[in-house]
């Protein structure tokens, strides 16, 4: 493969979409993922958010070919994931590596930290030499942080925060360019998620890797990201550079998530009020018409039933999926359902 053009985005995701059958008869298709679309540069890191549920790690299970599309297609350098033979799903696998969100069960309980580490390199022959893989799997544990003479322990015997750079390490022994990282610190202490983050951006500006960060913690997402796509029950509402996004949402979902973010200042803190959603997501298997989020949002108007709004930038810096968006409201208001709904959700 040849390296790809600065200018050119080495990941892109065009109208991607993966709905799961029903697992009885008689019931609803689930709409996983549907229609998402967008493109990751190298080096840079696109941060994914969103209420668990969402789609987010079915997106992220489709990125590294764990899943198969229902349409649309997901091109690394131009060349379509899913459609190539044995040896490029190989050769695409080195290239784009996933770091799992639970540390204590992405692990084999019965290989020690560097078998783990030095697995890759047993499938992909010619990538480390048989002599060197011990030694290599050591410099890979003092890269993340771990002390490399622990190389002949299991996992049983390491916390979360050091389990998951082991699967960091793991991801990097095969040098990949792009990083699918699934809820990567969710899993772990608070006080041991900073640590994790700081690893990744470290490791990113060293070995210029690109990260696609899933989360559902709007701070991580912030403080680490170059640009944020939000999603909301199976597509992306709102996608923009992360400082465009995070200071200005247009979406109103967008805008009752970045609300609950604490606020780093003091003075600013209780200066904005905080929107509150009404309840639940509705489910994937029988999402509700035109736009997926109106039986939570405070804005919904008929039209909102109708259509299913594009995402477009509608005269703002970037796009989103609203019809109204950008008009903003500090204190949601009730309305009554609309045509079609019962209790806020599609009948």
């Amino acid at each position: 493969m040849t390296a790809p053009l600065a200018n050119e985005p080495i990941l892109e995701v065009d109208g991607v979409v993966k709905h799961f059958a029903p697992r009885r008869r008689g019931g609803h298709t689930i709409q996983a993922v549907d229609g998402v679309s967008f493109s990751l540069a190298r080096g840079e890191t696109l941060g994914i958010v969103g209420e668990s549920g969402c789609g987010k790690s079915t997106l992220a299970r489709l990125l590294v070919r764990l899943e198969q599309p229902t349409a649309g297609s997901i091109r690394f350098r131009g060349r379509d994931i899913h459609s190539g033979d044995a040896d490029e799903l190989k050769a695409l696998r080195r290239k784009v590596q996933i770091v799992f969100q639970d540390p204590y069960a992405s692990l084999n309980p019965r290989m020690t930290a560097g078998e783990i580490i030095a697995e890759g390199w047993a499938i992909h022959d010619g990538l480390m030499q048989k002599r060197q893989r011990r030694a290599k799997a050591a410099e890979l544990m003092e890269l993340v942080g771990l002390d490399p003479d622990t190389r002949d322990q299991h996992p049983d015997k390491f916390s979360g925060g050091q389990r998951q750079r082991i699967g960091i390490a793991r991801s990097l022994a095969v040098q990949p360019e792009i990083l699918v990282c699934d809820e990567p610190v969710s899993a772990l202490d608070v006080s041991v998620q900073a640590q994790v983050v700081n690893l990744l951006l470290e490791l990113q500006q060293e070995l210029g890797l690109s990260y696609v960060l899933i989360a559902h913690d709007l701070s991580i997402v912030r403080h680490i990201s170059d640009r944020v796509a939000v999603m909301y029950l199976g597509k992306v509402v709102e996608l923009g550079e992360q400082a465009a996004v995070c200071d200005g949402p247009l979406h109103p979902y967008a805008q009752a998530l970045l609300s609950a973010v604490p606020s780093p200042d003091p003075a600013l803190r209780g200066s904005a009020r905080r929107i509150v959603l009404e309840g639940d997501v509705p489910s994937a298997a029988n999402p509700p018409s035109g736009c997926r989020f109106r039986t939570r949002c405070w804005k919904a108007e008929p039209i909102c039933a109708e259509q299913v709004p594009r995402l477009e930038p509608r005269g703002f810096d970037h796009p989103s999926a609203c019809h109204f968006a950008g008009r903003r409201t500090t204190t949601p208001a009730h309305r009554p359902p609309m045509k079609g709904e019962r209790n806020g959700a599609q009948a």
